[in-house]
């Protein structure tokens, strides 16, 4: 390119940088800059080579086309206009910004005060501008070539929401310390889609792979100043850009999509789907005390939710320091703009949205039917992939669980804390767990289906779940905040030894209300969510908040993998594929007569109905649950599932002689047993029979 070429007027879309008729479109939007400039760099991006003004604003969009250029371009965006805090703007051209739909990111970030909008010295503190210019350290964005759909997007399995089985996974955690995957694959996305880790996916039965945040992330400053580094990746400045850090060559943006892109090709050509954990409710930008990087020296008023009487502060409702405005109509593009890049140029089938609420926020609070979501549901591309909430956030009524509108899947946190507190004995009565385990119709009977509550014992936050049997609580220290962070309170039990022991009765009791939880998430109505190293007995030490253990304690640990148990979920999972029952999508009926439909229809263990008084008594918790379609040819047999979380074995009495025991998850039972018609239930146990019928 001609350094001497003349930036003419260009297109107002798509946003970002674009090859297109032998040169490059940019297009960013700010509704309250004056100016703002394109920034050129040398390929390391270390000198600024020309500066050009932008035209527009045309609907607050800027724009320019430069001739003669193309990919491998390298360039910054500096804005100008009013710094006025106290009315939310805080532009600073002596910040070179990164455009906000960059798709590859070069530069190696180290935070320092000259990333400040303001003089640190200064007595007027983040009120005050400061002068210095950051050009030479701050992340550029370099134009990447001419988009093209991928494999991933045309050969996508596309699983019905009745077959799904999420698997979250922290793509380098996976495989970091996986002896048989080659070093130099492990913990990268060539890593995941390694034949070794998907046989592991396969052998399983899981379907869909939710992977922990892969967008460009940052560390936050606290972390860097301990020399630790945020490990999940909640903290994304660049959208529509993969992590490098989970690339094969960390160097190499360009590489990183192709590797990117490839992993999910693969993954696909095995039936595997792959979802995403996408964090649109905050950028590491911060508060008012927090620097300036991109959205905030663009137009902070736009890009921000500001408290509306003191406009130079951020409302905080991810509980990061700033929230996204996404009911501005900018923001919703940018967002949707962003989605639909990772779907048709990455190839992913959807994405689980963290602190979802946010999303959804108006003037007035959440709302099901705010714009966002009104237009992510009629977007075309969108339409055809998973969307899961996080139902949650910091902010004022932000627990909506069961709100989430259309096709919308919601994390159920009422499932874990119940079928945790069920078979741990704390106070959870058996009304509460029916109501769990057949899909929580109290929050989502209303439009929504039994699938859109997706069941977990276990995710990223939080204890691993051989860590929930054996620590009565949390062990954070190592996070370096004085075991202040994490989750308090979290249902756990040690069953008599804090963390690992050698007692023979202990491990033994452990194992068994693993196990017995386990199957109540894999065989409950609704979708059912693993947490990545559950089914090998995974631990974390006890710690619940591992989002900054880049290290042995956030990786999975092979080399003490528990394969029966994994074994054992992998039949769990396989019984739940057999039987249409378990994963049925309609709303059952409690009556056990009636034609039609699905029923589940409850017992006491002396084998007559549960009737009002017996679902909340406190000195009864065993009891058991008939599931069968009425009137339907072809469903020719019954499931009976007998829950017992006693300590003791408890006597059960039988419809019939005629049901064969099916799985018995302490292991007590052999197969070969024909209960007649009374049996024994082990104790901390959860038994499948089946039986035929006319």
């Amino acid at each position: 390119m001609s350094l001497s070429a003349v930036l003419s007027e260009g297109r107002h879309e798509p946003m970002g940088s674009h090859v297109r008729d032998g040169g490059v479109n940019f297009a960013v939007f700010s509704q309250h800059a004056q100016r703002i400039e394109l920034c050129l760099f040398d390929a390391a991006g270390a000198r600024e080579l020309q500066r050009y003004d932008l035209f527009g604003p045309d609907d607050g969009v800027f724009h320019g086309f430069l001739p003669d250029a193309g990919a491998g371009l390298v360039y910054g965006l500096r804005a100008h206009g009013p710094y006025e805090p106290h009315a939310g703007h805080r532009f600073n051209s002596n910040k070179l910004l990164l455009d906000p739909n960059a798709r590859e990111i070069v530069g190696q970030f180290s935070w320092g005060p000259e990333h400040l909008g303001y003089d640190l010295n200064h007595p007027d503190g983040a009120n005050s501008f400061d002068l210095h210019d950051n050009a030479a350290s701050a992340l550029k964005a370099r134009v990447a070539a001419t988009s093209t759909l991928a494999p991933g997007y045309i050969n996508a399995p596309r699983h019905a929401a009745t077959d799904l089985v999420l698997y979250e996974v922290h793509v380098k955690g996976f495989s970091k310390a996986h002896p048989d995957i080659p070093a130099p694959l492990r913990g990268t996305y060539a890593g995941l889609a390694h034949p070794v880790a998907i046989a592991h996916f396969k052998s399983l039965g899981v379907t869909t792979l939710a992977l922990l945040p892969v967008q460009y992330s940052l560390d936050e400053p606290a972390l860097a100043s301990r020399g630790q580094t945020n490990y999940w990746g909640y903290n994304t400045l660049g959208f529509c850009c993969p992590a490098l850090r989970l690339a094969t060559k960390p160097d190499d943006p360009s590489a990183a999509i192709v590797e990117f892109r490839q992993m999910v090709q693969t993954l696909h050509s095995h039936g595997l789907e792959v979802v995403l954990d996408v964090v649109y409710n905050h950028t590491p930008e911060g508060n008012e005390f927090g620097a300036t990087l991109s959205f905030r020296g663009l137009d902070n008023a736009s890009w921000y939710r500001l408290e509306a009487t003191e406009r130079s502060h951020f409302e905080n409702f991810s509980g990061c320091g700033n929230t996204l405005h996404v009911a501005h109509p900018q923001v919703t593009r940018f967002v949707l703009d962003s989605l639909r890049y990772w779907v048709t140029e990455m190839g992913v089938d959807g994405f689980r949205f963290d602190l979802a609420p946010v999303l959804g926020r108006t003037a007035l609070g959440f709302d099901p039917e705010a714009p966002f979501f009104a237009a992510l549901r009629q977007d075309p591309v969108l339409a055809r992939v998973h969307l899961i909430s996080e139902p949650w956030d910091s902010g004022p009524n932000g627990y909506q669980v069961g709100r989430f509108p259309g096709r919308f899947l919601d994390w159920n946190d009422k499932f874990r804390d119940v079928v945790r507190g069920y078979w741990l004995q704390r106070g959870v009565d058996r009304a509460e767990f029916a109501r769990r385990f057949t899909a929580s119709s109290d929050l989502f009977h209303h439009g929504r289906r039994p699938t859109a509550s997706v069941n977990f014992l276990t995710v990223h936050d939080g204890l691993t779940l051989a860590d929930v049997v054996s620590y009565s609580h949390k062990h954070n220290h190592a996070n370096g905040e004085n075991n202040r962070d994490g989750r308090d309170g979290e249902l756990c039990a040690n069953f008599g030894a804090e963390g690992a022991t050698d007692d023979a009765q202990i491990k033994r009791q452990r194992e068994r209300v693993r196990r017995a939880m386990v199957a109540s998430l894999l065989l409950a109505q609704g979708t059912p969510m693993l947490c990545a190293g559950d089914e090998i007995g995974n631990s974390q030490q006890g710690n619940n908040n591992a989002y900054c253990q880049d290290n042995a304690v956030g990786w999975l640990d092979w080399s003490a993998a528990d394969y029966r148990f994994k074994d054992f979920v992998a039949e769990l999972l396989a019984l739940r594929r057999a039987e249409p029952a378990l994963r049925s999508n309609e709303w059952s009926s409690v009556q056990s007569h009636g034609q039609g439909g699905l029923k589940h229809v409850w017992h006491k263990p002396t084998g007559q109905e549960m009737h009002a008084q017996d679902w909340h008594d406190p000195s009864q918790h065993a009891f058991s649950c008939e599931i069968f379609h009425a009137g339907e040819a072809l469903h020719r047999h019954r499931l009976l599932l007998v829950f017992n979380p006693e300590p003791n074995a408890v006597l059960f009495t039988l419809s019939s002689s005629d049901w064969q025991l099916v799985l018995d998850s302490s292991g007590e039972l052999a197969r070969s047993v024909a209960p007649q018609t009374y049996l024994l239930v082990p104790a901390h146990a959860l038994l499948v029979l089946r039986r035929s019928v006319a």
